[in-house]
């Protein structure tokens, strides 16, 4: 049986070999310290809704204002027009950095990032040239088959829990993203920490 850290190993050296950036964190704190340093000053960026990036601190640094990049998400909040707030969330699609996490990493080198509204995979998928995605250990599976397994039988019920508490009501699984490989050709870097601590659901 595979030990955490084996398996931190193996989806790693799998991750580099289909293009994209994989490193290990230590801990939360050495976490946070890796995503200051990937990104550059003056930089544009936008974030997605992540108990990983919350939980390592991320979320409240960026709230501080401490840092030296343009916050598009405190942006967006801060508009209280409905429509032009409407054209801030189209123009942040194309954020110099994008920030948040993955709902299960394979030890094969996949992503998988499941969704409700589908805000986040543009993102994603195409539009921001730099992706910053920190995931923690615990949602390391063998195989896209128990990556959607724990999606359901685990992210999912957590996911309702909280939205239930939060708002009055339950998250929808309605879209999903797997991240197979990345294409030298586009030219985008995806920045994957693995941290080596339980985040998230």
């Amino acid at each position: 049986m595979k030990t955490n850290t084996e398996a931190i190993e193996r989806s790693i050296r799998a991750l580099k070999e289909h293009g994209f950036d994989a490193v290990q964190a230590s801990t939360k704190e050495d976490a946070l310290e890796r995503v200051k340093d990937l990104i550059p000053d003056g930089a544009t960026v936008m974030n997605g809704a992540s108990e990983s990036l919350r939980e390592i601190g991320f979320i409240d640094y960026l709230r501080g204002g401490s840092h030296p990049w343009k916050n598009l998400h405190e942006e967006i909040l801060a508009e209280e027009d409905p429509a032009k707030q409407s054209q801030l969330r189209r123009k942040a699609v194309v954020s110099d950095y994008y920030l948040g996490s993955a709902h299960a990493i394979t030890e094969s080198g996949e992503l998988l990032v499941t969704s409700n509204s589908g805000s986040q995979l543009p993102h994603l998928a195409f539009t921001s040239p730099n992706l910053v995605l920190v995931v923690g250990a615990n949602k390391i599976v063998p195989s896209l088959a128990d990556a959607f397994e724990r999606v359901e039988k685990h992210v999912i019920p957590l996911e309702d829990e909280r939205m239930k508490k939060a708002y009055g009501f339950g998250t929808l699984w309605a879209k999903t993203l797997i991240l197979h490989r990345e294409n030298p050709a586009l030219g985008r870097n995806v920045h994957v920490i693995i941290v080596g601590e339980e985040l998230g659901f």
